[in-house]
């Protein structure tokens, strides 16, 4: 089987090594040099008119989109994800050979705040937040797609590299018990795991839903989480009011029912691995 990865970055090179194994993987974005050995290289951008049907050409099985805007602004999340949604799906619709299937990967960020309601594939998707509004305008573009296809939200990604919560705390940072600020989190290699997971599961004859919410087992404030990281690192904290735009809860239900078994079921799990990887 022939896997493409468009915008092959951390999670793409995550979930490639899982199937590497057993299917021939290939990485399209525009440097792919730095890519490992275990993912062909394919040089180009979502939005090159003529490059991304040629590589379609090449009959893959299955598109991944690990796509990442060039800035936190209107304009580089319009081009990274509704632009390049609307590409990919006008070069599959005019390809001779279709892929079987497409996974788009979104954010649940196109919930908005919910006040610490729980959120799952059957909530509206009513982000207030230009982020969140493009990313569900995207999830609708794929929804075009003449193929089959699935849109999988993940929630706050830690994990190598992403470890922004360890150095806030490390400097001190905590946030009050009260109002209640409701966070969600998944390991980046959970991530790869659920790519891959839902690639198996559509090889072996399953339908797959068209969203999966892929979070953790342990939505969890971010006093609570914040001042257990400090225990661990044997750190002082003082509490401070920060804004938060998106408190929620996040219901990974679907995702389990699938039969996905977590690496990291929680923060805890996931926080002390790369604790001790330091």
């Amino acid at each position: 089987m022939k896997v493409l990865f468009a915008g092959c970055g951390d999670i793409g090179c995550r979930t490639a090594l899982l199937l590497a194994p057993q299917h021939a993987c290939s990485g399209f974005k525009r440097n792919p040099q730095t890519l490992p050995d275990f993912i062909s290289p394919l040089a180009g951008s979502m939005g090159d008119s003529d490059r991304l049907p040629t590589i379609l050409d090449q009959a893959f099985d299955v598109v991944i989109a690990t796509l990442t805007p060039d800035s936190f602004t209107e304009a580089g999340y319009q081009k990274a994800y509704v632009d390049s949604a609307r590409a990919l799906v006008t070069a599959i619709t005019r390809a001779a050979v279709k892929p079987k299937l497409v996974i788009w990967v979104s954010s649940t960020s196109v919930y908005g705040n919910t006040d610490g309601d729980w959120v799952d594939e059957h909530s509206e998707a009513a982000a207030e937040t230009f982020s969140g509004k493009l990313l569900r305008q995207a999830e609708q573009e794929i929804e075009q797609l003449p193929c089959a296809k699935t849109v999988v939200r993940f929630s706050g990604i830690y994990g190598p590299g992403r470890t922004r919560l360890l150095n806030q705390v490390m400097a001190g940072k905590g946030r009050p018990a009260q109002p209640q600020q409701w966070s969600n989190r998944i390991h980046s290699d959970d991530c790869a795991g659920v790519l891959a997971h839902l690639v198996d599961r559509f090889f072996k004859g399953e339908t797959l839903e068209a969203v999966y919410l892929a979070t953790d087992c342990a939505p969890a404030t971010q006093h609570d989480v914040r001042h257990w990281l400090a225990e661990q690192m044997a750190v002082p904290l003082r509490d401070e009011i920060a804004e938060e735009t998106a408190v929620r809860r996040c219901s990974n239900q679907r995702l389990l029912a699938s039969g996905y078994e977590f690496i990291y079921p929680t923060y805890k799990e996931g926080y002390l691995a790369l604790l001790a990887a330091r």
